[in-house]
């Protein structure tokens, strides 16, 4: 696959002509090419988008709710294809890519329906004036999304800025471009207006860095890792762009004694191992009440020693492969950290070469224990299949754990005691507390993090408040 860039309604390669390489995370060979864009790009998506932004905004919302519906219905049309070309550039298994498309169409519905539904507010004042307030569009945006949940996120952030009425200029990841790419040849497929969304391909520090520096894209919406995040508003910032910064986590998944077990250890291999442990909500330490330690140590042990790992495309594979070579090492090298720290490997811990994908890149789910609650491996972000197991004797010291990181992104909680689980969610600093679940998403939430997790909410109309200025308007009535 050549991955091209999509700007003003047509497919266009890099103005250098300058390529990447695309890499399968099951084979670790490369399979395809990316268009190497920088600043030049652009600027030429920029122009498109500028060019568009009148026509746009002024766009009647239901036209909008039209153009959303229509851009899901192709993803919904074309599946499978969007689905293989995911769990392809990716490393995640077929099954779970199929799973993503599906959302992936969602977030595109929803938004639609919110084109239609977003509204003004107005006060009366005393019957001296009244006060109503516009939303209304920010103009130009940018949409830089992470390589973990390529299409999914994608489109979570680029449905609600073209829902708000702005043109998008939109960034994937240049280890996941794939399904980004067969996103705007749907776009030319269903006639999409031209430049309303342009999507630039390229590496971070070129394309990302000329997208935040760029005087007329006047909000940036970025999902990734927190180092990259603070990079992003130092520049940002000064600059007095809008900022949305989803960064990483490392989140606890704490299990009381009164819990429902069988549920919370279903639940906690999900939350633990899906996508390779490749999603910014997984439970990376697993907490556990003291009184049942050892039989949840036991039980995940074994069911971390029987998840199949390879071929991204067999049905009962459960563990895919890690998205780059770079990543490969770096999740390896925290294995070895632990054990620096004093962990002892009770699963995994060692890359796995499965039969006719031994160069892939590819990591056996990793159960670790006795490390310090604020030990680097309990406090820095992994982003793979490798969790902690930490006890703990009683509501307080659950909290200190599970507190004692720079991060606040989400918390699952497992207890039967709804007091508890009320004054632990209130004292959780996370921005997100699922409690006997996880990843029961409702897409009309608040979505995002405390902390060093992030700044801003994405979702429902938490997005749609984003992605428009508030503008007060005061009439007198005497």
């Amino acid at each position: 696959m050549h991955i091209l860039n999509y700007i003003n309604g047509t497919m266009q390669a890099a103005l250098s002509g300058a390529i990447l390489d695309n890499f399968e995370p099951a084979t670790g060979q490369v399979y395809g090419q990316i268009a190497d864009s920088d600043n030049a790009d652009v600027a030429l998506a920029f122009e498109a988008a500028k060019a568009a932004k009148e026509s746009w905004a002024n766009t009647p919302a239901e036209e909008k709710f039209k153009w959303l519906n229509a851009l899901a219905d192709a993803i919904d049309a074309d599946r499978e294809n969007f689905a293989i070309a995911e769990s392809r550039d990716q490393g995640k298994p077929l099954w779970l890519a199929r799973n993503e498309m599906i959302r992936a169409a969602q977030n595109f519905r929803f938004f639609a329906t919110a084109a239609m539904q977003f509204a003004s507010e107005s006060h009366a004042t005393e019957n001296k004036a009244i006060n109503y307030t516009l939303r209304q569009p920010i103009g130009v945006v940018g949409c830089i999304s992470p390589w973990n949940l390529p299409l999914y996120l994608f489109s979570w952030k680029i449905a609600p800025a073209l829902a708000a009425g702005n043109t998008v200029i939109a960034k994937p990841s240049e280890f996941t471009a794939a399904t980004a790419h067969l996103l705007g040849e749907a776009c030319i497929k269903i006639g999409f207006p031209a430049g309303v969304l342009n999507i630039v391909n390229g590496l971070g520090p070129k394309v990302g860095q000329a997208m935040v520096e760029h005087k007329g894209i006047k909000a940036i919406s970025f999902t990734g890792g927190t180092a990259t995040g603070k990079h992003i508003a130092s520049i940002a910032a000064p600059m007095f762009k809008k900022l949305s910064l989803e960064l990483g986590g490392k989140n606890p998944n704490i299990i009381f004694e009164d819990a429902d077990i069988e549920k919370a250890l279903k639940t906690t291999v999900n939350t633990s191992f899906l996508n390779q442990g490749e999603i910014c909500l997984c439970g990376s330490r697993l907490m556990v009440h003291e009184s049942i330690y050892e039989i949840v140590k036991n039980r995940i042990v074994h069911e971390a020693n029987n998840l199949k790992v390879g071929n991204p495309k067999e049905e009962n594979t459960r563990v895919g492969a890690i998205v780059s070579q770079q990543h490969y090492d770096k999740v390896l090298a925290y294995i070895e950290l632990s054990k620096e720290e004093g962990g002892t490997i009770l699963a995994g811990g060692t890359p796995v070469f499965p039969e006719g994908f031994e160069s892939g890149w590819f990591i056996a789910p990793t159960v670790i224990e006795g490390l310090s609650a604020t030990c680097r491996t309990n406090t820095e972000e992994i982003f793979g299949p490798v969790i902690t197991l930490i006890p703990f004797k009683d509501e307080e010291e659950a909290l200190a754990i599970a507190n004692a990181t720079e991060y606040g992104l989400a918390a699952t909680l497992w207890t039967e005691n709804l007091t508890r689980a009320h004054r632990m969610a209130a004292n959780l600093e996370f921005g997100i507390v699922w409690i006997n679940c996880w990843l029961l998403r409702d897409l009309r939430t608040p979505f995002g993090g405390a902390k060093s997790s992030g700044v801003g909410r994405e979702g429902g109309w938490e997005a749609m408040r984003f992605f428009t200025e508030p503008k007060n308007v005061c009439i007198a009535l005497s």
